[in-house]
């Protein structure tokens, strides 16, 4: 799989990223239970593996189809396909998780919707997002989410949703203060937005060019030695702007 900056990429994408990813699929497998489950987004299922278990199989959806058939060879299935329309009968799985993959429909509502109808009535869906404040410009992140705005597309489709968070230590969260400053001092080159005229697909090609340029860079002197515990949860009442992913639990769909 090339790396486009956007996917985490061992040895590819800052260490800290790699953790935050992994600190969220640790919290999916503590909150999940056992059964038949969907792990959308999976890429090539080398985070997914953590929800592995003698009582419960992973099916792995991912849209791009050569990574879906490394995630094959990792999990119990894989297939390719578009997380709005999931070739997954109804009501047949007993968990869903959606880790940073919503952000990037412009029409998230039918990922959700599609969540709900596939998940059956006593299953639970973890949602994993960029909490809007704290995440910086990426054009690969097409909707943003809030606390409320999270809440709001799960209670669309589900009777009951809980929403926390998940943030760095103090040296993790200056980590991520750091590379905001850095990507600001960048984006001052550009002060008439130009950028913002180019076709979408010109833009995120630019961006992928320049993570692969500046992570190395970013990298150094950086936290190269973060891992996924230097990550907290925090109650729905503790997310503040710096908060850096919401996690939204969903559970007795409406279909």
């Amino acid at each position: 799989m090339s790396p486009t900056g956007e996917r985490p990429v061992r040895d590819h994408t800052p260490a800290s990223l790699i953790a935050l990813h992994t600190a969220g699929y640790r919290l999916i497998d503590a909150t999940v239970g056992s059964g038949a489950g969907t792990d959308i987004g999976c890429g090539t299922g080398e985070e997914s593996v953590a929800l592995m278990r003698v009582d419960r199989t992973i099916i792995g959806v991912d849209y791009h189809a050569p990574t879906a058939a490394t995630a094959a060879r990792r999990l119990n299935a894989a297939v390719c396909a578009d997380a709005r329309v999931l070739p997954l009968a109804t009501s047949s799985q007993s968990w869903v998780s959606s880790s940073h993959i919503i952000e990037h429909f412009t029409d998230p509502e039918r990922h959700v919707a599609e969540i709900a109808r596939v998940l059956h009535d006593e299953g639970v869906a973890v949602v994993l997002t960029p909490n809007a404040p704290a995440d910086f410009e990426n054009p690969f992140h097409v909707h943003l989410f809030t606390p409320n705005t999270l809440r709001e597309i799960l209670d669309a489709h589900f009777d009951e949703v809980e929403i926390s968070g998940l943030t760095g230590n103090a040296t993790v969260s200056a980590e991520f203060a750091r590379r905001r400053r850095t990507g600001r001092r960048l984006l001052a080159l550009d002060p008439l937005g130009l950028r913002h005229r180019l076709p979408h697909r010109a833009l995120t090609a630019l961006h992928s060019i320049g993570r692969r340029v500046l992570y190395p860079i970013l990298n150094r002197g950086g936290a190269e030695s973060a891992t996924a515990d230097d990550f907290i949860g925090v109650d729905a009442d503790q997310i503040d702007d710096d908060t850096l992913v919401l996690v939204g639990v969903a559970r007795h769909p409406r279909r």
